[in-house]
C-alpha cells in the first residue's frame, strides 16, 4: 500500500488499512519494532565527489521519538557526504535463516543532522558498548537522522509506503522524558534483573541469560544480552513513570502466567 500525500498524519496515527492486505498486517508495529531493534543498518548516501549513491555499513541506535542515530567518523565516506548533502536513507532488515527477501524490512529516507546531544550519545552507548572504547576520538560524532518516508516491506501481499510519522514516538517533554528512562533503565537493570530475563524469555522467546535494559521509550523497553536485542511492546503507550511501573508489573505477570501454564501443560504431557 501507498499512502497519499492527502492521507499524511498531521502527527503519528496509524495510515487507513488497505483492504487487500492480510488481516493481521500491522506496519505500524511492525515498522516500530524493525526501527527500535535492529542494531546495524545499511546507509545510503549521494557521493559527494560523483553523485551516485553508495551504501555502508553502520551501527544505530534510536533516539527517544525513534529518529535513527549514528556514531560516525570523519574519515569515513558517508560522514564526508553527509556534510555536502544530507539526504540519505537507512535499511534495517531482520534477517534469520532462508530467503533473505522472506523477512521483513524497513527503509527510511531522512535528513542527517549532527548533534552533541548528551542524551544521544548515552542511549547510543547503552546499545553499543563496545563503541565506549572510540566515542570521544577527535574525529567521531553523532548524526540524528529525521526520518521523512517510510517503506516497509513484511513479506508478501505486506507492504507500506508513507510518511515516516507513523512510527515514530512524539514526546511533549523531552528533558522530563529522558530523565525518566535513564532512572528507570538503572533501577530495572539494579534491582529487577529477573523481570528482565523473564521478559526477554517468555514474552520475546530468547534464550534464557542475564538480560539487560538498555533503552525506554513511550512505544516499548529494549533490551540486550551481548550482541541479542529483545523489544517489549507496551499497549497502550508509557507517559510518565506512575503508567510505567503499572505497565511493567501487568507483563510480568502475563509472562509468570503463561510460565506457569507452560510448565503444567509440559508436566501434564510428561505423566501420559
Amino acid at each position: 500500500m501507498t499512502e497519499s500525500p492527502s492521507e499524511l498524519p498531521r502527527r503519528g496515527g496509524d495510515p487507513p488499512r488497505d483492504p487487500r492486505q492480510p488481516a493481521d498486517f500491522d506496519p505500524v508495529s511492525l515498522g516500530r519494532h524493525l526501527l527500535r531493534a535492529i542494531r546495524v543498518g545499511a546507509l545510503g548516501t549521494l557521493d559527494a565527489a560523483s553523485g551516485f549513491p553508495i551504501t555502508t555499513l553502520t551501527s544505530v541506535a534510536t533516539d527517544l521519538d525513534g529518529a535513527p542515530i549514528l556514531l560516525v567518523s570523519a574519515l569515513s565516506h558517508h560522514t564526508k557526504n553527509l556534510k555536502v548533502d544530507s539526504r540519505c536513507s537507512l535499511l534495517l532488515s531482520e534477517g534469520g535463516r532462508g530467503d533473505p527477501l522472506a523477512h521483513p524490512r524497513l527503509t527510511l529516507t531522512a535528513e542527517a543532522r549532527l548533534t552533541d546531544d548528551p542524551v544521544i550519545r548515552r542511549r547510543f552507548l547503552a546499545r553499543h558498548p563496545k563503541a565506549k572504547l572510540y566515542v570521544d576520538f577527535p574525529d567521531f560524532a553523532f548524526y540524528r537522522l529525521e526520518p521523512i518516508r517510510m517503506m516497509l516491506n513484511g513479506g508478501f501481499a505486506r507492504a507500506f509506503d508513507g510518511d515516516a510519522r507513523h512510527i515514530l514516538s512524539p514526546i511533549a517533554d523531552r528533558a522530563a522524558y529522558a530523565g525518566l528512562e535513564e532512572s528507570a533503565v538503572a533501577h530495572l537493570n539494579d534491582d529487577h534483573a529477573d523481570a528482565l530475563a523473564l521478559y526477554a524469555r517468555v514474552l520475546c522467546k530468547m534464550p534464557d541469560g542475564a538480560w539487560s535494559a538498555t533503552g525506554l521509550d513511550p512505544h516499548g523497553l529494549d533490551l540486550a544480552l551481548n550482541d541479542r536485542t529483545a523489544r517489549i511492546a507496551f499497549d497502550p503507550p508509557v507517559e510518565d513513570a506512575s503508567h510505567l511501573r503499572k505497565g511493567l508489573m501487568q507483563l510480568a505477570d502475563m509472562a509468570r502466567e503463561a510460565e506457569r501454564n507452560r510448565t503444567g501443560a509440559e508436566k501434564g504431557a510428561a505423566s501420559n
